[in-house]
């Protein structure tokens, strides 16, 4: 009991001496505490929007048939798309776009109907402004409404035109009736789709970053002290570890829980998860992102503002890891496994799973026990880092 006693006094004596080093640093404190509440606000108020409804266009038909003017009539009746002008030349349209009258151009040619009746393809041409892409989803999603709807009007038409009516027709036109329905995205929007993986991104990197700040300032300054209390240096240097983790866990919990839980809430993004499953999911996550940037903090970093430089640069790296961005199926073998060394790629992943989709812990179970196991091989390294800066003395005492 006594051992175990002394163990734990050790424990909390790094707790509190890497709380005072954290509350003394203002660019920490800003990284820990402003920056994981400020950019997920941001990022929602900047995708609160997630679709462009009534986008104004111009229509430029040469065809001037009874088809072309059908197309622009549902086209104009959809969420998407507002037709504000027509025009006689692209040379006209054009004009307004660049004005910013209009954001995009639909174009008829002059054989559009000649194609139609000699069942030829027929062609509409879209021109979308990319200023914001927004502009284009609007665009191309509000057309190919209408391009579907057509092609069933037209087939119908033929069917009737060789005999078939009725019931006759529509199955011979779709055979097999399906319905889509989007699950957890029923709006199609990207912020319902990216910004849960931001949010879990930018908690893994303020995290890192925090970290390495404090490595780094301590390396540059030759503070060892407050790195290892001098009476433990001839101790276990677990014990340092685990208090230096657990002052970065109690003040990122709450910090999780704010970022996560409530602001999604707040800006009415899709949350199908409990906040007891966000949590206990997170637990492993926080660890091995806390193991994981002593690690590379003890050992790599040599000055404060290193990690500031990478910052920006790593974070598109992660985010393109994470899997959100391109499948991981899709990688080459060299790049998943490359992602597999961050807690950011698991992470993002079963966060996605259980808070946007509502699963539960043991549909993630991949990603929960790969987060296990990099907090276990982290927490190795980290106190392997820290007896290689006690063997090569490179914090000097003070």
């Amino acid at each position: 009991m006594k051992k175990i006693r002394i163990i734990l006094y050790d424990i909390r004596e790094v707790l509190y001496a890497e709380m005072g080093r954290v509350f003394k640093d203002s660019t920490v404190l800003l990284i820990f505490f402003i920056a994981p509440l400020l950019y997920p606000v941001i990022f929602c108020f900047m995708y609160g929007y997630e679709n462009v409804t009534n986008l104004p266009v111009a229509v430029v038909d040469q065809a001037l048939c009874d088809e072309s003017k059908r197309f622009i009539h549902k086209m104009d009746a959809t969420p998407e798309i507002t037709v504000e002008y027509k025009c006689a030349t692209m040379a006209e349209a054009e004009r307004l776009m660049k004005n910013g009258d209009v954001h995009a151009i639909f174009y008829f040619p002059k054989d559009f109907a000649t194609d139609l009746i000699a069942k030829r393809t027929a062609h509409v041409a879209v021109f979308a402004d990319m200023s914001s892409f927004y502009y284009y989803k609007a665009a191309l999603l509000g057309s190919n409404a209408v391009l579907i709807d057509e092609m069933h009007t037209i087939q119908l038409e033929r069917y009737a035109a060789d005999g078939l009516t009725g019931l006759q027709a529509r199955e011979q036109m779709q055979p097999v009736v399906y319905e889509e329905f989007t699950s957890f995205n029923p709006t199609g929007g990207y912020g319902a789709f990216l910004l849960p993986a931001l949010m879990i991104l930018v908690v893994h990197q303020t995290l890192f970053l925090g970290i390495c700040l404090l490595c780094g300032d301590a390396r540059e300054n030759k503070r060892s002290l407050l790195v290892i209390p001098a009476r433990l240096r001839t101790h276990c240097t677990h014990r340092v570890t685990i208090g230096r983790a657990l002052c970065y866990l109690l003040i990122y919990t709450p910090i999780c829980i704010l970022t996560l839980w409530f602001i999604p809430r707040i800006f009415q993004l899709p949350q199908l998860g409990n906040l007891y499953s966000i949590l206990i999911f997170l637990l492993p996550f926080i660890l091995s992102v806390i193991f994981f940037g002593i690690t590379v903090g003890n050992i790599f970093v040599r000055y404060k503002v290193s990690p500031l430089l990478c910052f920006a640069f790593f974070s598109l790296i992660l985010f393109f890891a994470s899997g959100m961005v391109w499948p991981q199926s899709n990688m080459p073998g060299f790049w998943y496994g490359f992602s597999q060394i961050f807690p950011s790629t698991p992470g993002v992943q079963g966060f996605v799973k259980v808070s946007s989709m509502g699963a539960s812990l043991a549909d993630v179970r991949s990603e929960y026990l790969t987060l296990w196991i990099q907090a276990g091989i982290y927490f190795i390294t980290a106190c392997f880092s820290l007896r290689f800066i006690k063997r090569y003395k490179i914090f000097n005492a003070i």
